[in-house]
């Protein structure tokens, strides 16, 4: 159990992406590369438990913001809804087979069917196409790979993934595609020359930082993005189930049966971290928060809240499970009072990335803090938005950008809803009520805009030589048209929650997906 003691009040979100402190600094020259990411799937762009749209994750939309797309690097997972299973590649799967709902004698075949399509998607990433690993000398911009926390991003290599990835078996029971995470890893990390193999995420973006164009920059990168952490307490939702670490934690054998990290080995992993970034030459590095995993719709809570004021719910389970169907002798949760002792050791994590800027600031390094648990929490629809009680003081709802409040209804934290093919509830979750819609990646786009505007990066029009004056805003409509789950939800949506609850029932889908996390 964790050691941190326990916060009366939740954390207050840093308003000062400086933490306060000045740096003095004359750039010379252009970095070659203007945007690099380190990251987890936050970061890749994973959506409903997979990674397959990376053009949309909030890097590139940053990059597309910059007027640097064309040149910004990421990988791309293009086969049969990516890796490793599309739950909304899924629901119109069935949707063409079955109209809008399954119907109880039709469940055994879709069931069926079902396995027939994870099958297929096993067989297209372990056996087939998506086996092979395009070779490229050039290290990609977008460095984040889906379920990696601190440690791996320390330790692991192409070469280590490698190593990692075992003989595929046709499983006709486990049907989801074995070491997804080292598999989409290895179209991240660089793989030629051999020696390149050896280069962890962090040391990939140190060779970025090595290379100059001869413009007079000591940087390679212009601005460094550093998210991680937030599988280092993730499992504790998407297993509903809260083990704290121990011996081991710093082991990439051991750490996996581990759900949440104590703090004070969170803070040890994190110095390690840091001490890599201080040496990578970017002329700015944006070090993002955790933001508080119980928030995510995947644990929904039921039985209404603790007590009036309460942030907290007494059992955290399911989203398909309905307060008056859950049973806490039988079905899978986490109490309140553990998702409180969670959220607790995030706002640990937190002070310790919050410190490790406010040092390296001090130290003359241009480095600054993005509040993306603050983000979160004020987006927050069941724990603060419908609940005054429950607000803090420093608590202000989340201004949508004009394009998401036109929409109807307003996107919200909820999980994503539907009826007669259209959206009625959620909207910044994705199907897997972990990660973002595309839309939900925007908004966290334009939170790091806006601090690299701070940092005074230059943005630029499409054409890329255009200047771009004043403030920049992240095309939402550009982002509404792709984003499918919000232009053009599954016609099924409606029966979405059962369908996925059925699926995770009948396939174990989501236990099985996260635990490669």
């Amino acid at each position: 159990m964790t050691d941190s003691v326990r916060r009366q009040q939740p954390r207050v979100p840093e308003a000062d992406p400086t933490v306060g402190v000045g740096v003095n600094a004359d750039w010379q020259g252009e970095p070659r590369h203007r945007l690099v990411a380190i990251g987890d799937s936050l970061t890749q762009g994973f959506q409903s438990l997979a990674i397959f749209n990376t053009g949309l994750s909030y890097p590139a939309i940053v990059a597309y913001e910059l007027g640097c797309v064309e040149r910004f690097r990421y990988p791309l997972y293009e086969g049969l809804g990516g890796l490793p299973f599309n739950i909304e590649f899924l629901l119109r799967d069935l949707e063409a087979r079955y109209g809008r709902t399954v119907e109880l004698r039709e469940t055994p075949v879709a069931l069926f069917r079902a396995r027939s399509l994870m099958d297929r998607v096993e067989d297209y990433w372990e056996r087939g196409p998506g086996h092979a690993v395009p070779s490229t000398t050039a290290i990609m911009h977008n460095l984040a790979v889906f379920g990696w926390d601190l440690r791996d991003a320390l330790s692991k290599s192409a070469d280590e993934c490698r190593e990692r990835i075992e003989a595929p078996e046709d499983n006709l029971i486990k049907q989801v595609v074995q070491n997804a995470c080292e598999r989409a890893a290895l179209r991240v990390l660089p793989t030629r020359p051999s020696a390149a193999g050896a280069l962890t995420q962090l040391g990939a973006a140190a060779r970025l930082g090595e290379e100059t164009d001869g413009t007079g920059s000591e940087h390679g990168i212009e601005t460094l993005v550093v998210f991680l952490g937030a599988n280092n307490a993730l499992q504790a939702v998407t297993e509903l189930n809260v083990a704290w670490s121990e011996d081991g934690y710093d082991d990439l054998s051991r750490k996996g049966r581990f759900t949440v990290w104590q703090p004070q080995h969170f803070a040890a992993e994190l110095r390690k971290v840091a001490a890599e970034v201080h040496g990578i030459k970017a002329r700015h590095v944006i070090w993002c928060t955790v933001p508080h995993v119980t928030i995510a719709p995947i644990a929904r809570g039921v039985k209404g809240k603790i007590a009036k004021g309460s942030r907290y719910f007494p059992y955290y389970t399911r989203p398909w499970i309905d307060d008056d169907d859950f049973d806490p002798r039988q079905d899978p949760h986490i109490t309140g009072d553990e998702a409180r002792q969670v959220d607790d050791a995030i706002d640990d994590y937190n002070d310790a990335i919050t410190a490790e800027v406010r040092h390296a600031r001090r130290t003359g390094k241009d480095w600054y803090l993005l509040e993306t648990c603050g983000l979160l929490d004020r987006l927050a629809a069941r724990r603060y938005a419908e609940d005054p009680s429950a607000r803090p003081d420093w608590w202000r709802p989340y201004e949508l950008p004009p394009a998401l409040q036109a929409l109807t209804p307003r996107p919200n934290s909820r999980f994503l809803a539907g009826e007669a093919e259209r959206r009625t509830d959620g909207g910044l979750f994705s199907l897997d009520g972990v990660h973002p819609t595309t839309v939900g990646y925007g908004i966290l786009a334009q939170e790091l805009i806006q601090v690299m505007r701070l940092a005074g990066v230059q943005f630029f029009r499409p054409d890329g030589q255009t200047r771009r004056e004043g403030p920049v805003h992240v095309d939402f409509d550009r982002l509404i048209r792709h984003d499918t789950l919000i232009n053009r939800p599954p016609g099924n949506l409606d029966s979405a929650l059962r369908v996925i609850g059925w699926a995770d029932e009948a396939l174990d889908l989501f236990q099985r997906v996260f635990s490669g996390f």
